[in-house]
């Protein structure tokens, strides 16, 4: 056959392959032989069946070029401050609830920190209890779990709230302990928040205060301390000294403590912060 005779003639070339003419063959429909003489299968006559040639696989697309950052829009710029805050106290305002409140935090999108965090942190333990500690901002541990003070720190907060007989934990025989925040949302690299993001989301944390109208009010670090009394010094001055805190309730004293974290890296202030545990303590079973 001459298909077969042209064949064993390339068979003589070291780089024809047999198997993949058959291939071809095959893929094309062509499975018998039809003549004597080879043929121009890319020639045949109008209306005959054609072999179709292969088609060249499409290039890649090529690899997008690496570029800085996205530009930012106008929809990317954060709500001014002044824009943010009122929004802030009118959300706050119209809480009548903790939940409310908690719920009303979650859905605010005036604070830019917001946008890098998982979720808000508001509170954890028991609301409208008689202590009420304040924290300054979420970690990553807190941004993961969603709540306020988890991990190192939050284990040695529930062994100081523990040594004078409160716990977060419900129906464990102790006080009663709520824990919120100063701020909602974890900023970024755990930096110390801004003027701008504690005035934002001061109101909320004005609200939550009034709202549980606690016996005894623990500000824990500068942060919360600073936000609620403009004109508190740093927490080393600060804590230890009782201040009044004024609600559309009345007035909740208030005490500025060492943050859990700060005696995780300075140990030797425990004693201090004993101190002043002690206080909290006469505090709440004052009358």
């Amino acid at each position: 056959m001459a298909h077969m005779d042209a064949m064993a003639d390339a068979s003589d070339d070291p780089g024809f392959d047999p198997e993949a003419v058959l291939r071809f063959y095959a893929d094309n429909g062509i499975d018998t032989v039809e003549g004597e003489a080879p043929s121009d299968f890319f020639g045949w006559p109008e209306g005959a069946p054609r072999l179709k040639r292969p088609e060249p696989a499409p290039a890649p697309e090529p690899a997008p070029k690496a570029s800085g950052p996205r530009p930012v829009t106008a929809a990317d710029a954060p709500m001014p401050t002044a824009e943010a805050t009122a929004l802030a106290e009118r959300l706050a305002a119209g809480s009548a609830t903790i939940p409310e409140l908690a719920e009303a935090i979650g859905g605010f999108d005036g604070c830019a920190l917001k946008a890098g965090a998982r979720q808000a942190v508001v509170y954890d333990g028991i609301p409208g209890a008689p202590l009420l500690v304040m924290g300054e901002a979420p970690g990553r541990d807190e941004d993961r779990e969603g709540k306020p003070f988890v991990g190192r720190s939050g284990l040695l907060l529930d062994r100081m709230l523990e040594s004078i007989g409160c716990s977060r934990r419900e129906g464990d025989g102790l006080t009663d302990a709520c824990i919120s925040n100063a701020i909602f949302w974890r900023p970024p690299g755990n930096r110390n928040p801004t003027k701008a993001e504690i005035a934002v989301c001061l109101p909320f944390m004005r609200r939550f205060i009034e709202l549980s109208r606690p016996k005894v009010l623990l500000l824990t670090g500068n942060v919360p301390t600073q936000a609620l009394f403009a004109d508190a010094k740093g927490i080393t001055r600060s804590r230890g000294v009782w201040r009044d805190y004024e609600t559309s309730g009345g007035s909740v004293p208030a005490l500025p403590i060492f943050h859990p974290a700060f005696l995780l890296r300075q140990p030797a202030r425990k004693r201090l912060a004993w101190r002043d545990l002690l206080e909290a303590r006469a505090k709440l079973l004052d009358g």
